[in-house]
């Protein structure tokens, strides 16, 4: 009987766990779900529509969409026969949101802190596609996420941006026509500071880290002209392949863009410096907590800037943080988003957003941009997502209310014209599931107090060990 109560415990135990495992090891079974329905034609009507677009924001508005893209936003627009109906009357619609700087999905860790150049390391090959914060996030209204390496190291590894589509497997994920991308970081992370001593490497202050930079690129041109020379005849042979280095070209030539990790007015500027000494430019400025300081040599430079809404005194770097950051960036031209950086945050980047009317008086149809196309631009995506304008992906958020309001919450996420989440369906799962836990409890219960049975009525019965000799123990203490 003890057998058949371990047995059941353990089932049990599965369920029980399955929440706070799953916020490790994700849903297993999510890789095996069937690809959503995409209707072929489906009608949003009579919502208000946040386009993040040149149309604004659009009451009783209508949205089209066939084959997962848009293909017309209006009023009255006519209801295509055999056409998938979503009346959001007293909704909102919003295109789906997006995070610049997520690590949500990424197995094994985010960070390859043993050198401290590691720009052959590709984040696209340890997503996981098994998480349960794709679920959780796609809950939160957001479709797309940039996944980008730690910021161990003055250049870190490459990024991944990926669509939220829950249960495919992991190279479905990928947003294709985004802009490849990589991580730098400044600052405290990549010179250690109060890393432990064992694990010191170069550099170790602020001056080594931009000249470790420096070192990396100006590698990276003698490699690329050792290449140049071998292809034109002049060497015969060829150089040895280097795959940091060509990831350092692709920078070079415009064909990678560096999202960095940075909190101080001069480490800003000093990248910035670094990048028009080599010909390229800084693509998106990560935190960037002093981007208020520097302004308007962002703007001029074309540097983007994806920074927190109000985080401020986490470390000793960030003591002048204030929240009106991302408001005076936005007033001097420069691309703003608020992202997450981080599993719960990014449930809620419409609240994120609403902190940019609070701090700044940021209108709110240009505050919900710093989470839908102002992101899309700093990852090069915004020809397909980031607003509802025709052309673009069908990925976005049914609303109950006022996206920016803390009263509303998400309805219905839609990816490529395919909904990954239904809250209407969400809360009918949850009653299956509970009802799954009471049985098995029900079920453990029973076999414990048939059990207590066996012991009251003798079954278990324990075999007497024998007496044991009073002298073994005198033999064993005496050499």
């Amino acid at each position: 009987m003890r057998s058949v109560r371990n047995a059941v415990w353990a089932t049990c135990t599965i369920v029980l766990l399955a929440t706070s495992a799953g916020a490790q090891t994700g849903d297993p079974s999510a890789s095996h779900n069937d690809l959503p329905d995409q209707p072929r034609v489906l009608l949003v009507t009579h919502a208000t529509l946040w386009t993040s677009g040149p149309q604004g924001v659009l009451e009783d508005a209508d949205m089209l969409v066939r084959a997962g893209r848009i293909v017309r936003i209006g009023r009255g627009l006519r209801v295509p026969d055999g056409a998938v109906v979503i009346d959001a009357t007293g909704r909102h619609v919003t295109p789906g949101m997006i995070d610049a700087h997520n690590h949500s999905m990424i197995s094994g860790g985010v960070n390859e802190g043993t050198h401290n150049t590691t720009s052959e390391v590709r984040i696209q090959d340890v997503i996981n596609p098994e998480s349960i914060n794709i679920y959780r996030q796609l809950a939160g209204g957001l479709t797309a996420v940039n996944l980008l390496h730690g910021s161990a190291n003055s250049i870190d590894g490459q990024s991944a941006v990926i669509k939220l589509r829950w249960g495919q497997p992991a190279q479905a994920l990928l947003l294709d026509g985004a802009r490849p991308g990589i991580k730098f970081a400044l600052g405290e992370n990549p010179k250690q500071s109060n890393w432990d001593v064992d694990e010191r490497r170069y550099p170790q202050t602020r001056p080594g880290v931009e000249q470790s930079i420096r070192e990396r690129f100006q590698a990276a041109v003698d490699y690329r002209r050792a290449w140049k020379e071998h292809q034109g005849g002049a060497d015969r042979v060829p150089p040895r392949r280097d795959l940091q280095l060509e990831a350092l070209v692709e920078i070079l030539e415009g064909r990678r863009d560096i999202h960095s990790h940075s909190y101080r007015a001069d480490e800003i500027l000093m990248l910035m410096e670094i990048a028009e000494d080599f010909g390229f430019r800084v693509k998106c400025f990560q935190h960037v907590l002093e981007g208020y300081k520097v302004a308007d040599e962002l703007a001029a430079h074309g540097a983007t800037a994806s920074t927190f809404s109000d985080w401020w005194a986490y470390k000793f770097e960030v003591i002048d943080a204030i929240p009106y950051n991302g408001a005076i960036m936005w007033d001097r031209g420069v691309v703003v988003s608020f992202n997450s950086d981080s599993s719960e945050l990014a449930r809620r980047l419409n609240l994120e957003a609403a902190k940019a009317v609070r701090y700044g008086g940021v209108p709110e149809d240009e505050a919900l941009k710093f989470v839908t196309i102002n992101p899309a631009i700093q990852i090069g995506a915004q020809d397909r997502v980031g607003s509802l304008e025709a052309g673009k992906d069908a990925d976005f958020a049914v609303w109950s209310g006022h996206p920016l309001s803390n009263y509303s919450i998400v309805e219905q996420t839609w990816v490529d014209g395919r909904k990954y989440f239904d809250r209407e369906k969400d809360l009918a799962y949850r009653e299956v599931v509970a009802a799954e836990r009471a049985e098995l409890l029900e079920k453990s219960r029973g076999a414990s107090e048939e059990e207590d049975d066996d012991d009251e009525n003798g079954d278990d019965e324990v075999a007497e060990e024998p007496e044991a000799d009073p002298t073994a123990g005198n033999a064993r203490r005496h050499p």
